[in-house]
């Protein structure tokens, strides 16, 4: 469920943004769990905003720490640096948000699959 509200939909590969860390741990373990799952399978990304880039490698820790992977599950971190972005965000996404991606059709098409069948209703470009 939580990808369904929070994840972008594809056919090939899964794609969960969130900021809450206790939302993106429980989603890793899931993961790693159910669908069994290697560390080197799940990359995260992270997405700061300007006021983040001096602390851009404690961020990306952190979420790294939060979802239990090792440091090379991380890809390149977007920095938005527009001029919304400069604005101060007092204690507001402190730590940005983060992207966790699997590619693995079989991992997407089973959770479709499950959203369909706990939801009661069928949405045939999931499962072309």
């Amino acid at each position: 469920m939580l990808y369904w509200a929070e994840g972008e939909k594809d056919r090939n590969s899964l794609r969960f943004y969130n900021s809450d860390p206790e939302m993106v741990r429980f989603f890793v373990f899931f993961l790693k769990k159910y669908f069994d799952l290697r560390d080197e399978e799940i990359k995260v990304t992270c997405n700061l905003f300007a006021d983040h880039v001096q602390r851009q490698r404690e961020i990306e820790q952190f979420w790294l720490d939060v979802a239990q992977l090792p440091q090379r599950s991380l890809c390149k971190s977007y920095v938005n640096v527009s001029r919304h972005s400069k604005k101060k965000r007092t204690n507001r996404l402190p730590y940005g948000t983060v992207r966790i991606t699997v590619c693995r059709t079989r991992v997407v098409q089973s959770i479709f699959g499950s959203i369909q069948e706990y939801a009661g209703f069928e949405r045939k470009a999931w499962l072309e």
